[in-house]
């Protein structure tokens, strides 16, 4: 699976990109034919606080799983970013062996 990821206005660290790399691998573990995964980090300014935002696109045979996560720091972003993709895969798994 190749991975993507882009962040919007800022410079991620290598060692972020290294941790979205490793999470999403492990998604092969639920599919094993995931195609890519697109993935965009955006900053919010709401207030006093700067939220991260993690969004994760995968692309599966026939359909795009998306997942759109904000959170205090772009790892905890990714994390519920990978557990509600991680849900859409079981679902659309079921979906295809039915």
């Amino acid at each position: 699976m190749r991975v993507h990821t882009e962040a919007v206005q800022f410079k991620a660290d290598q060692k972020l990109i290294d941790y979205i790399q490793k999470k999403l691998n492990k998604m092969d573990q639920y599919f094993d034919r995931i195609i890519e995964a697109n993935v965009t980090l955006k900053l919010e300014n709401s207030g006093q606080v700067k939220d991260k935002i993690a969004e994760v696109r995968l692309t599966v045979p026939g359909e795009v799983l998306f997942a759109k996560e904000t959170n205090k720091s772009f790892e905890a972003s990714v994390d519920n970013a990978t557990d509600a993709l991680r849900r859409q895969l079981m679902k659309y798994k079921e979906k295809i062996k039915a």
